[in-house]
C-alpha cells in the first residue's frame, strides 16, 4: 500500500500528515515556521517528513502545499506572502534534502484537489476550489488532476478586477499586487471588516468586528451589518458567476474562515443567475468537507495513485 505525506507550508505554521491510498489519516505533526529564514524552513519541512516517515516506518511521496507557486519558467518560487521563499528553487532544494523528487503546488491549488479528490466535490468532472479568508484564491480541478497552467497561476480569480463594478465600487481599493479593484480587496475578511468599519464610522483604535462577527451581527437583525453582508453575497455573486461564464464548473467548493457563513449557500446561487450567461444553472456551491485539513491533505494528492505507485517501486529497487 503506497502512503503519502502532505505538508502545509504556512507563514506562521508547518503541518505534515501522511495518508494511505483511500485518504484515511495516519498520522499528523505541525511545527513553528522559521520565518524570513529561507534554508532553515528547508530544513524543518525535511525533519517533518523523516518524523512521519520514520512513525509509519514506510518511504512516502511528498508533496508540499505553499503560497505563491513554481515559476515554469525560472523553477524559482514567485507570488509568495511568505517573501523569504521568493526566489528561490524550494523544490531542488528539499528534494535533495530529502533525496527523492517532491511535488510542489500552490496552496489554493492544494485545497481544491483535495475537495476533488475525496471531498465536497468528490466524483464531480471539474471543480473550482475557493479560497476566501485572508486572502482570495482558486485551483481547478478537471477529471481529479490539478490544472496548472504555463504560467502556473490557473484559479487565480482574486486578481481580477471584480466583475461588472458598481460605480461606487470603482476604482476599488488599492490591492498589494500593485493594481486596485481586485476581487480580493473586496471578498477577503480583512476587506469586509474595513469596509464595515468605514461603514460604521469606526476610529482606527476602535474594535472593529471580523466577518464571522459581522454576520452573527446581521441573523441578530443588525441593518449595517446586513447591508455589508448583502453586499459581500452579490459581490461574491458576481465574481463566482465570472468563473462559471469561462470555466462552467460542475461544482464550486469554498474554503477559508468566510465559507463558514452558512448563508452564502443559499443567497449566492440565488444572485449568481443575473450574471451568468445561461438559461440556468446546474453548478452547485457548497462548503469544503475537510475544513482546515484539505490543504495538507490536497499536497498529499499531488501524486496521482499510478505514480505514487512507480515511486515507491522506484524506492525499493
Amino acid at each position: 500500500m503506497t502512503l503519502r505525506i502532505g505538508i502545509d507550508l504556512g507563514g506562521t505554521k508547518i503541518e505534515g500528515v501522511a495518508i494511505d491510498a483511500a485518504g484515511g489519516l495516519l498520522a499528523r505533526e505541525r511545527v513553528a515556521t522559521p520565518r524570513d529564514r529561507y534554508e532553515e524552513t528547508v530544513d524543518a519541512v525535511a525533519g517533518l517528513v523523516t518524523r512521519l516517515e520514520r512513525d509509519l516506518s514506510s518511504r512516502c511521496t511528498v508533496g508540499v502545499g505553499m503560497p505563491g507557486a513554481i515559476s515554469p519558467a525560472t523553477g524559482l518560487v514567485k507570488n509568495a506572502n511568505s517573501t523569504w521563499l521568493n526566489g528561490r528553487r524550494f523544490s531542488t532544494d528539499l528534494g535533495a534534502a530529502l533525496g527523492r523528487p517532491v511535488r510542489v503546488a500552490n496552496d489554493a491549488d492544494c485545497f481544491a484537489l483535495s475537495e476533488a479528490a475525496d471531498g465536497a466535490a468528490a466524483g464531480a468532472a471539474t471543480v473550482f476550489g475557493v479560497i476566501i479568508g485572508t486572502g482570495t484564491g482558486g485551483g481547478v480541478v478537471v477529471h481529479q488532476r490539478l490544472v496548472a497552467g504555463p504560467n502556473a497561476i490557473a484559479g487565480e480569480w482574486g486578481h481580477n478586477p471584480i466583475p461588472w463594478p458598481r460605480d461606487d465600487e470603482r476604482p476599488g481599493p488599492n490591492c498589494y499586487c500593485g493594481r486596485s479593484g481586485c476581487i480580493e480587496t473586496f471578498l477577503s475578511g480583512p476587506a469586509v471588516a474595513r469596509e464595515y468599519a468605514a461603514e460604521a464610522g469606526l476610529a482606527d483604535g476602535d474594535a472593529r468586528p471580523d466577518a464571522a462577527a459581522i454576520a452573527a451581527m446581521a441573523a441578530a437583525g443588525d441593518s449595517l451589518a446586513e447591508a455589508m453582508m448583502r453586499r459581500y453575497e452579490d459581490r461574491l455573486a458576481r465574481g463566482l458567476a465570472s468563473i462559471i461564464n469561462v470555466l462552467d464548473p460542475h461544482v464550486i467548493v469554498l474554503g477559508g474562515g468566510l465559507s463558514n457563513l452558512s448563508r452564502l449557500y443559499a443567497n449566492v446561487p440565488a444572485r449568481w443567475p443575473a450574471w451568468v450567461f445561461s438559461d440556468r444553472v446546474d453548478t452547485r456551491l457548497v462548503p469544503a468537507r475537510h475544513g482546515d485539513s484539505s490543504g495538507v491533505r490536497g499536497a498529499a494528492w499531488l501524486w496521482t495513485a499510478a505514480e505514487a505507485a512507480d515511486a515507491a517501486e522506484g524506492q525499493s529497487a
